[in-house]
């Protein structure tokens, strides 16, 4: 079997079918066998996969890139897997099919064609089923047996080091999607209650007879003031820091602000604290925090995480001008690095105080 050796982890990105994922924060996991690279996918990915093509990228500028398509993977899909690949200067690609051979048979074929024809070297092509794997380059019987050979990801190296790097795999996708889900219950009827006041809050300005501009320019002194007091507490917010909020967050300005006060550098708290809002407020506040969300999240590597944020957002609003410029930065297989913002609060207020720029 050819190997990935002292390669790090990807960082993680998803868009839509094609999950593209790289992880910024821990050292290299070494990957010398089969074994070890089916322990370390569910890891790269954030879940388990099933009935899916992943290719790992290797051998480039950008770390490493494993992206995940649903089988049965189209002609397209694979296409499109080859070309992120190539444009971020990956040499090599391993490729695992995740299902019976007759599905993961014809999806690899295809990528490896379209992986070769971008001029990637493809090392090694596994299917993964029902705890065997089978190599679909290895005529060998000896190493390579017909019925295929078991594996135990717990017994691998590499998932005992990505666990003690933080990094967690999920059962199945769906279960991350679950993790950004709305809460329901008790939870739900106190946001009703709190949405209500927020709504009727914001409504009371327009009854003092205060203009348009002046209430959106309100809206932005208390949203960075709500901003700057949620940040320095140690506790969530509540039901009804919550809702005002998400209220408040319907001002572009302050979507801003929010955005330009991620940690770039550490964005965990920030990922902790917009799925805490996005979980609570009522739907129609969804799309500011689910893409406050998904830019955290992306930034850390988790594209998983950034990719059902991002569904939530869709959902709620499609046409979110947010969500569809992270759908396509994902999409076009952009490495985290390159997509930090490096803003601070003084150049958001810089830009939106340019005459030039009507829509900074």
């Amino acid at each position: 079997m050819s190997t990935i050796r002292d390669r790090p982890v990807a960082e993680r990105v998803e868009a839509a079918n094609l999950d593209c994922m790289t992880d910024t924060t821990t050292g290299p996991l070494v990957i010398r066998s089969p074994q070890d690279a089916i322990a370390a996918v569910p890891y790269l990915l954030g879940f388990h996969p099933a009935d899916s093509l992943v290719a790992v990228g290797f051998d480039g500028p950008h770390s490493t890139c494993a992206l995940r398509l649903d089988l049965p993977a189209h002609r397209v899909s694979c296409e499109r897997t080859a070309d992120v690949l190539s444009r971020n200067g990956f040499r090599r690609a391993l490729v695992l099919g995740y299902g019976p051979a007759d599905a993961v048979a014809p999806a690899v074929a295809d990528v490896w064609e379209e992986l070769t024809g971008k001029g990637l070297e493809v090392v090694e092509a596994l299917r993964v089923a029902d705890g065997r794997w089978w190599s679909l380059t290895c005529v060998d019987s000896r190493c390579c047996p017909p019925e295929g050979r078991p594996y135990d990801i717990t017994a691998s190296a590499v998932a005992a080091q990505a666990v003690l790097a933080g990094h967690v795999a999920l059962p199945g996708r769906e279960h991350l999607a679950r993790s950004v889900a709305p809460l329901e219950g008790a939870v739900r009827a106190a946001m009703r209650e709190a949405t209500d006041r927020a709504e009727r809050r914001l409504l009371a300005w327009a009854r003092e007879g205060l203009s348009p501009a002046r209430i959106r320019s309100r809206m932005v002194e208390e949203g960075v003031a709500l901003l700057t007091d949620l940040s320095s507490r140690e506790r969530p917010p509540d039901e009804d820091d919550v809702a005002w909020l998400g209220v408040l967050l319907t001002s572009m300005r302050v979507r801003d602000e929010a955005w330009v006060r991620i940690d770039e550098a550490a964005p965990g708290a920030d990922i902790e604290f917009w799925r805490h809002v996005l979980r609570r407020v009522e739907e129609p506040y969804v799309p500011a925090p689910a893409c406050l969300l998904a830019f955290a999240a992306f930034i850390a590597g988790d594209g998983g995480l950034a990719n059902v944020a991002l569904d939530r957002a869709a959902r709620a609003d499609p046409d979110y001008t947010m969500a569809a410029l992270l759908r396509d930065i994902i999409a076009a297989g952009v490495p985290p690095s390159k997509a930090r913002l490096g803003m601070t609060p003084e150049d958001l207020a810089r830009a939106y105080a340019d005459p030039d720029d009507p829509d900074p």
